[in-house]
């Protein structure tokens, strides 16, 4: 066609410099509409095979192009979930040996699927396993990969099963090994604790109330004190495992499978105390990661608090204590200056763990059942709260033990700031005096003391006695440190004897866990 030729030559030019060039650009964008729309069914066809190619073999089925390039990057999981690889490729054997059992696979297809799993797992513990962002997640690149090297068989593995219990399986089963790594540590922080409180089991120190002094303590009582806080702590933790430890592998997607699976085989080969009950909650909710960062929270609530009066005590101020120089720095510009820089950081990193568990709730809080794409955040959270509580022990746990009492500086502060006025209040009691009296007359000898620059037990008996007539010489037996601690002769006082037999009671309580 003439015009065709035309319109060829004046578009091959780009010259359009006349209204019957503008004419003929005009047909030429019409016939191209044309022609790209007059594509014939198998062309368009063998487009979207092309295009299809290029999705999710996983989940491509359904859709006519690839994911976009930033969607792709930014809904893949594996750079993080690859962390959960050992814990996938068990729950995958479990659930294969499940199949052969029910009659889904044969003897030798499971041999296949094990033998190739098993080398997948050595290949990511060397390192040398090649993960596809593409492939979304650490399931989706384990499963290619099978398939890959053993065809066929690697496709029947997903059998029964979804992504979602997949994935609520292996956070269980991972987040499980690490709580069982977790508890030892406690277990050794802990005894570190008590072994350092029998040493110290007559050393005074004062108590305080409102950082003030209250009344004279003993090193070891207030040690000890440090470990009943953990010792709930790791209650909670052993709370959280029996709560984690039940199995939503065959929950699949959010209904469950119409396969003869067998829940309880693979319940029991994972090491779960039994499956959960309702599948629709097994896959989507996330209250035993949270039930962890609550423990993981309060756990370092309480660091926080022990490392506050680490920090306290090294301090000048103090010197109540000494911190070896390996957990401390010095400072660049002032040669004299040690910093507990290990207290400091473990007070710092609680705020960040208190941060993962909220981003936990908040996650979690709004969610409709069953399995939304937003749960594809419980796991950093989750990771960085179990990566941040065993450096924590780690850290504590070196450094307890090495710390180093100056009895001297303590003895010398529990002097100071009246500390045995409750004892002789306590004295006054034992004589017949009501209390709230008695109390009114040892407040006005802290005010003369106070006056005069002497403490009670530095003042004389006339002295004691213009206060009350009942005060005789015995009550310098009261008023001394030693026989103020010794008198809290209670189970739980700070009397050194009982000291001792908490620490004992401690001790054996730490050491019978299995």
């Amino acid at each position: 066609m003439k015009t065709r030729g035309i319109l060829k030559k004046n578009c091959r030019s780009g010259v359009t410099s006349s209204p019957q060039a503008s004419g003929l650009a005009i047909i030429a964008k019409n016939y191209i509409f044309w022609a790209k729309n007059s594509m014939s069914k198998s062309d368009k066809n063998n487009s979207d095979k092309r295009n299809n190619s290029a999705t999710n073999a996983s989940w491509g089925g359904r859709f006519n192009e690839p994911v976009d390039t930033f969607v792709a990057r930014f809904t893949a999981s594996v750079d993080f979930d690859q962390r959960l690889a050992q814990q996938d490729i068990q729950g995958s054997i479990a659930h294969a040996k499940m199949l052969t059992k029910v009659g889904v696979l044969t003897n030798d297809e499971l041999k296949q699927i094990i033998d190739g799993l098993e080398k997948i797992g050595e290949e990511i513990n060397q390192q040398q396993f090649v993960w596809s962002q593409t492939l979304e997640d650490v399931h989706m690149n384990i499963e290619a990969a099978l398939t890959e090297r053993i065809g066929i068989v690697g496709k029947k593995l997903h059998t029964g099963r979804s992504r979602n219990d997949q994935v609520a399986t292996d956070i269980r089963l991972w987040l499980r090994d690490q709580i069982d790594t977790i508890k030892p540590q406690i277990s050794q922080l802990q005894q570190n604790i008590i072994e350092l409180a029998k040493s110290e089991a007559s050393t005074i120190m004062p108590g305080f109330t409102h950082l003030q002094t209250a009344q004279p303590v003993t090193f070891g009582h207030h040690l000890l004190a440090w470990n009943e806080m953990i010792q709930r702590d790791y209650e909670r933790l052993c709370d959280c495992r029996k709560r984690l430890n039940q199995s939503p592998l065959g929950s699949a997607a959010l209904a469950g499978t119409s396969y003869p699976i067998d829940r309880d085989f693979t319940a029991t080969e994972l090491g779960f105390t039994k499956p959960s009950e309702n599948s629709l909650d097994s896959v989507s909710d996330r209250d035993f990661a949270i039930e962890f960062c609550a423990f993981a929270s309060l756990l370092m609530t309480h660091f926080s608090r022990i490392s506050e009066e680490l920090i306290l005590w090294a301090s000048a101020q103090f010197q109540f204590i000494d911190l070896p120089d390996r957990f401390c720095t010095g400072s660049s510009i002032m040669p004299q200056k040690k910093n507990p820089d290990v207290p400091e950081l473990v007070r710092g990193k609680t705020g960040r763990v208190t941060g993962q568990l909220i981003s936990l709730l908040t996650l979690m809080k709004s969610q409709p059942l069953a399995y939304n794409k937003d749960n594809q955040e419980d796991k950093e959270p989750l990771f960085d709260a179990v990566d941040t509580v065993q450096d924590c022990l780690r850290a504590f746990g070196d450094m307890i033990p090495a710390i180093q009492a100056n009895r001297d500086s303590m003895y010398e502060a529990a002097r100071r700031g009246f500390s045995t006025a409750t004892d002789l209040a306590d004295y006054l009691v034992c004589k017949g005096t009501p209390f709230r009296d008695s109390h009114e007359v040892v407040g006005n000898a802290v005010a003369y003391g106070i006056e005069n620059n002497k403490d009670l037990s530095e003042m004389s008996l006339e002295e004691l006695q213009s206060f009350s007539s009942l005060i005789d010489k015995d009550v310098f037996d009261v008023l001394t440190l030693e026989g103020s601690v010794a008198a809290r002769n209670h189970q739980g006082g700070t009397a050194p004897d009982q000291v001792k037999a908490a620490a004992e009671r401690a001790l054996a309580l730490v050491k019978s866990r299995s």
